[in-house]
């Protein structure tokens, strides 16, 4: 994250160690490092939550497209069943389907 090497963190040692005393570097210092620690956990959390969203997000593509593809498979089964409905229509209301009118009895007994 930082490029911070050695010759730096001592620099920063002594002149904390010349500006704040030996007595309060330790509690300045535990401090310091409990802020890193706190911000260095909010952002795995927030990151964790980032990622779970974008998972989310990416099944939620898929079940869309099954979705979509299981309404016009029924869509494509109601039409059919509608097409094998209409001569079944027809018979009942008393038309053949061949002619379209009413059926008439045979006269030849």
């Amino acid at each position: 994250m930082f490029d911070v090497g050695f010759a730096e963190l001592l620099l920063l040692s002594i002149v904390g160690l010349l500006v704040l005393g030996p007595e309060r570097l330790p509690r300045v210092a535990r401090t310091l490092g409990g802020f890193a620690r706190k911000a260095r956990s909010s952002w795995t959390n927030l990151k964790h939550t980032i990622e779970a969203e974008i998972r989310a997000e990416e099944l939620k593509e898929p079940l869309k497209h099954f979705e979509n593809e299981i309404r016009s498979t029924v869509n494509s089964v109601k039409s059919g069943v509608d097409k094998l409905k209409e001569p079944l229509q027809d018979l009942d209301s008393g038309a053949t389907p061949d002619t379209g009118k009413p059926d008439e009895p045979d006269d030849r007994s």
